[in-house]
């Protein structure tokens, strides 16, 4: 049991280079909330998340988020018209399939290499 209520809960997501992985987060839909030269909040609905000047490969190539939505067909329509996966040279962009778990999954690399399972329930 919680000891009180929670406000907030951000995951540190890093980022090798973070101009760049800055700008694939806006193409790819998120909001900017704010930042500095170290660290930006971005937001997609009412969920956020802190993307940090910070890289250890390992650490990074074994890094990977979650994001449920709606329709996985939508997102992967919008990447595929953004061409996010030449624009920024990704290792990952698999389009919406039924996993073995019964959820639909796109999956998507960032520029860092963190993986994003983007999930919808529609089978």
């Amino acid at each position: 049991m919680l000891p009180g209520p929670v406000a907030d809960l951000n995951a540190f997501v890093p980022a090798r280079d973070f101009e760049l992985s800055q700008r694939f987060y806006l193409d790819l839909g998120f909001t900017r909330l704010w930042g500095n030269s170290d660290i930006a909040q971005f937001q997609a609905g009412d969920f956020r998340f802190l993307l940090q000047r910070f890289y250890v490969p390992a650490h990074a190539e074994n890094f990977m988020m979650s994001l449920a939505v709606d329709d996985a067909d939508v997102w992967w329509q919008h990447i595929q018209e953004q061409d996010l996966q030449r624009k920024y040279g990704l290792g990952m962009a698999k389009a919406p399939a039924v996993q073995p778990w019964g959820l639909r999954v796109l999956y998507l690399s960032d520029p860092s290499g963190i993986l994003w399972h983007i999930t919808d329930n529609r089978t």
